[in-house]
C-alpha cells in the first residue's frame, strides 16, 4: 500500500538498503525479507519532533516571557498557555513562516535510532503527517519538514501530508493526538498511544519511549509476519550511520 491519492507524497530511499529478490541489504550485510512486509505509519509532531517544547519556546519570546512560565503539562488546547479563542491558528502560522518550527524542533529523544533498528529489521517507515493547515504556507510546510527529517537522519520510505489518516494503508500507527488515536481505532486500525500529557485519557497500547514503541512494534510485526529480525551485531547502528559514512578516515 501507499499514500492515498490526493496526498502530497515524498518518497526517501535510504543509501545504504535496497531489496533484491526476497532479500534486503543493510549497509554490507544481506537479510532476508520478512514474508508481508509491515508498515508502520509514523505521526511527527508529539511522536518524533517535540512540537510542544519548540512551540512554547517560540510563543515566549513573542510574548517576551520566561519559556519556563509556560508548563509542558498542557492540555490539547493549550488552555494552561491563556491562548484566546483562535489564537492558537494565528500563532502557529506565525511560528512556522516566520521563526522555522517544522525546521528547527528537537527530535524527541530515541526516535531516530529506533526507527533506523525497525528499518533494518523490515519495517516499511511511513511518515504521516497533518502540517498542510497553514494557509499559502504549503510549500514551506512540505521543504521544512523533509529538511529536518534529513539533517535529523529519520528514516523513512515514504512521506505523506494527508488530515485523514485511516487512508494512509498503513498495519499499524503511533499517534499522539487524541481525535486521532479514536478515529483509526474507529476504523479498525491498531494504533499505539505516544505518551503525552495531553491523552492519558486513552485507553493502550501506549508507549512512554521510543524503546517501547520498539518493543510493541516487534510483537506486533511477529504477529503479522511469523518473525521479526532485529538488526544483527556489526551493522552500523542508529540515526549516526550517515554521518558515519560522511566522515573520511582518519
Amino acid at each position: 500500500g501507499r499514500c492515498p491519492i490526493g496526498a502530497v507524497i515524498v518518497e526517501s530511499w535510504p543509501s545504504s538498503r535496497f531489496t533484491l529478490a526476497g532479500w534486503r541489504r543493510v549497509d554490507d550485510h544481506w537479510l532476508p525479507e520478512m514474508n508481508g512486509s509491515f508498515t508502520l505509519g509514523v505521526d511527527l509532531d508529539g511522536v518524533v519532533a517535540d512540537h510542544s517544547r519548540r512551540f512554547r519556546d517560540i510563543l515566549a519570546e513573542i510574548r517576551g516571557v520566561d519559556p519556563e512560565s509556560l508548563t509542558l503539562d498542557r492540555s490539547w488546547d493549550f488552555g494552561e498557555w491563556g491562548l484566546a479563542p483562535g489564537e492558537y491558528a494565528e500563532l502557529h502560522r506565525v511560528a512556522v513562516m516566520e521563526y522555522d518550527m517544522f525546521r528547527t524542533m528537537e527530535v524527541i529523544e530515541g526516535a531516530a535510532d529506533a526507527l533506523w533498528r525497525l528499518s533494518d529489521a523490515g519495517v516499511w517507515i511511513r511518515i504521516i503527517t497533518h502540517r498542510l493547515y497553514v494557509n499559502w504556507g504549503h510549500e514551506k510546510a512540505v521543504g521544512d519538514t523533509a529538511a529536518w527529517l534529513d539533517a535529523n537522519r529519520i528514516p523513512y520510505r515514504d512521506l505523506c501530508f494527508l488530515g485523514a489518516k485511516p487512508e494512509a494503508d498503513a498495519d499499524a500507527y503511533i499517534d499522539d493526538a487524541p481525535h486521532n488515536v479514536e478515529q483509526l481505532r474507529a476504523y479498525g486500525n491498531t494504533t499505539i498511544v505516544f505518551d503525552q500529557p495531553y491523552n492519558r485519557g486513552l485507553p493502550g497500547p501506549r508507549a512512554m519511549s521510543w524503546p517501547e514503541v520498539e518493543a510493541i512494534v516487534a510483537e506486533l510485526v511477529s504477529a503479522h509476519a511469523g518473525r521479526f529480525e532485529p538488526q544483527l551485531p556489526g551493522i552500523d547502528a542508529g540515526a549516526d550511520r550517515l554521518g558515519t559514512r560522511q566522515r573520511p578516515a582518519t
